[in-house]
C-alpha cells in the first residue's frame, strides 16, 4: 500500500514537472531525474525547492506597489536633457533591457569605477557623511565586520543629524548582522530597518513560498543624486565567513545623473513591498539639470519578472558583439541559449574571453561550470581562472563601448531565484575603465587550454558532468 502510494506521488510530481509552465527542458529533465533517482529526498526537494513561488500575498503586494509608484521611464520635463545617445546597432540592447523592467535608457549620466572593495566602502561612507536628506541602502550580505561596522556607524551619524536613513538587508544573506548588536544599535539610532524576504518559521515559510528565493541586490541611493551598482556586498574583502576563498574581488561603479532615479524606483519597490511605508514622493522630486554624459539604464530581474529575462539580456549582449567580448562571473551554470550565444560569438570571429575564479566557494557550481569548458574552448572562447582570490565581479564589456555591471551571476540561481539589479551603459570611456579592470585580472589568471581539459581524469569528468545534469536544480 505504501509503495503504491509512493509511486503515485512520484508519478504526480513527474506530471507536475512536465506541465509546469515557464520551465526550460533542461530544468524539467533535471527535476525528473532527482524525483526518480532519489525517491524520498527527491520528492521532498521538489516540494520545497522545485517551483519558483514567492507567495501569492507577496506577489500581490509587489504588483500594487509598482502600479502605485510614479512612472520613471522618462524624466518628466527633462526629455531633451536626458535623451540618450546610442548608436543604432546598440539600441536593441536597451530595448531588451526595457522589456525586462520597463526602465528606459537615459542620457546625462557620469560614472567612476571604484578601485577596489575597500575604496568602494570608503567612498560610500564619504557620501553618507555628506548626505542631507536621505540614505537608502540594500545589500544581500551585510556583515558586522570592519567595513560593515563603518557603514553602520556612518548611517547612524547621518540619522543623528536628521537625515532619513533606510536600510534593508536580505533576511538570509545578512542573518549575522540581524542577530548582532549592530543591527539593534542602528534601530535605536533612528535608522529605519527592513528585512527582505523574511524567513520566520521555516516550517511555516515553505507553505507561503520558496524559502531560498532571495534578494541578491546591492543598491545605494543618496539624496536622489548618487547611486552605486556592482557586485560589492557590505563587508570586508577578507569575507571572514568564507575566509579560505578570500579576498573577494569586486567591481562597483559610482554613478550620478538621471539613472539614479531608476535605482531609487527599484529600491522603493522593494522597501514598500516589505515595510509598507510609502516613499513614492521621492520619485517626483525635481531632478537637477543633467550634465553631458552617457546613456544608462537599470535592469532589474527576479522571480516575479518574466521567465528567462536575465539570460536574454546576457545573450543579447553576446550576439551584439562585433569585435570583442569580455565576461567576468564567479558562477556559471548557464541555460542552453546562453552557452550557445558565447560559442556563437567566438565562432563568428569575436575575440571572446571569460574569466572565472580558480577557487570557488560553491563546489557544485564550480564542477558544473567546468563541464562547459570543452564546448566553449572548441568554439574558440578563451577561458581564464583568476588565482589570488574569489573573483566576484559580474561584468560584461562589448567592443569597448557597452558595459553591463551589477549583481547578477550567470547561473540558474540568478536567472530564476534571486532578485538582481544591473546597469547597462553605452560609453567608450566608462567601458574602457571596466575593460582595463577586466584585463588586469588576466595578469593574475591561468589560461585554461583544450589540452588541459582533455587530460582531466575520467573521475573529474564524471563528477563535473553529473553535477551539470542537475545544474538546473543548483
Amino acid at each position: 500500500m505504501l509503495i503504491a502510494l509512493h509511486l503515485l506521488v512520484q508519478l504526480g510530481l513527474l506530471v507536475r514537472v512536465l506541465l509546469r509552465p515557464n520551465r526550460d527542458p533542461a530544468s524539467r529533465i533535471a527535476w525528473a531525474v532527482v524525483v526518480m533517482v532519489l525517491p524520498v529526498a527527491g520528492i521532498l526537494s521538489y516540494l520545497l525547492l522545485g517551483e519558483t513561488n514567492v507567495g501569492k500575498g507577496r506577489r500581490q503586494r509587489l504588483q500594487q506597489v509598482v502600479a502605485g509608484l510614479p512612472d520613471v521611464t522618462a524624466a518628466a520635463g527633462m526629455e531633451t536633457a536626458t535623451r540618450p545617445v546610442i548608436p543604432d546597432h546598440r539600441e536593441s540592447l536597451f530595448d531588451v533591457g526595457r522589456s525586462i523592467s520597463s526602465y528606459a535608457p537615459l542620457g546625462g549620466n557620469q560614472g567612476e569605477l571604484m578601485a577596489d572593495s575597500n575604496a568602494t566602502i570608503d567612498r560610500m561612507v564619504e557620501d553618507i557623511d555628506a548626505a542631507t536628506d536621505h540614505v537608502h541602502l540594500l545589500f544581500y550580505i551585510w556583515l558586522p565586520d570592519r567595513n560593515g561596522t563603518r557603514m553602520a556607524e556612518a548611517v547612524m551619524r547621518a540619522a543623528s543629524r536628521g537625515v532619513t536613513c533606510r536600510v534593508m538587508v536580505d533576511d538570509l544573506g545578512s542573518r549575522s548582522l540581524i542577530k548582532s548588536g549592530l543591527w539593534t544599535q542602528m534601530g535605536q539610532a533612528g535608522v529605519r530597518l527592513g528585512r527582505a524576504l523574511q524567513i520566520g518559521n521555516p516550517l511555516l515559510r515553505v507553505l507561503t513560498g520558496r524559502i531560498d528565493l532571495r534578494n541578491h541586490r546591492k543598491i545605494t541611493v543618496i539624496d536622489n543624486r548618487i547611486t552605486y551598482c556592482g557586485s560589492q556586498n557590505c563587508a570586508d574583502p577578507e569575507f571572514l565567513v568564507k575566509a579560505r576563498y578570500a579576498p573577494w574581488v569586486d567591481a562597483t561603479i559610482r554613478l550620478t545623473g538621471p539613472v539614479v532615479r531608476q535605482n531609487q524606483h527599484l529600491f522603493a519597490t522593494d522597501w514598500m513591498t516589505e515595510s509598507g511605508e510609502d516613499i513614492g514622493h521621492l520619485l517626483t522630486e525635481p531632478l537637477a539639470v543633467p550634465k553631458p554624459g552617457f546613456a544608462a539604464q537599470v535592469i532589474a530581474s527576479g522571480p516575479t519578472a518574466y521567465p528567462a529575462a536575465a539570460p536574454e539580456m546576457f545573450a543579447s549582449l553576446m550576439f551584439n558583439a562585433r569585435r570583442e567580448l569580455i565576461v567576468t562571473t564567479p558562477y556559471y551554470v548557464p541555460v542552453d541559449s546562453l552557452q550557445a550565444a558565447l560559442r556563437a560569438a567566438a565562432n563568428r570571429g569575436v575575440d571572446t574571453t571569460i574569466i572565472f575564479p580558480a577557487r570557488n566557494d560553491a563546489f557544485a557550481v564550480k564542477a558544473a561550470s567546468q563541464s562547459y569548458y570543452e564546448d566553449l574552448l572548441r568554439a574558440g572562447v578563451r577561458i581564464f581562472e583568476y588565482k589570488p582570490g574569489l573573483l566576484h565581479a559580474k561584468t560584461v564589456t562589448v567592443d569597448g563601448e557597452i558595459t553591463l555591471i551589477g549583481s547578477a551571476n550567470m547561473d540558474r540561481r540568478s536567472f530564476d531565484l534571486n532578485y538582481e539589479n544591473n546597469i547597462l551603459l553605452c560609453d567608450p570611456a566608462m567601458t574602457k575603465a571596466v575593460r582595463d579592470r577586466q584585463v588586469s585580472y588576466l595578469a593574475d589568471s591561468r589560461q585554461i587550454t583544450q589540452d588541459m581539459v582533455l587530460n582531466w581524469s575520467w573521475r573529474t569528468r564524471l563528477w563535473n558532468n553529473a553535477l551539470a545534469v542537475v545544474g538546473p536544480v543548483l
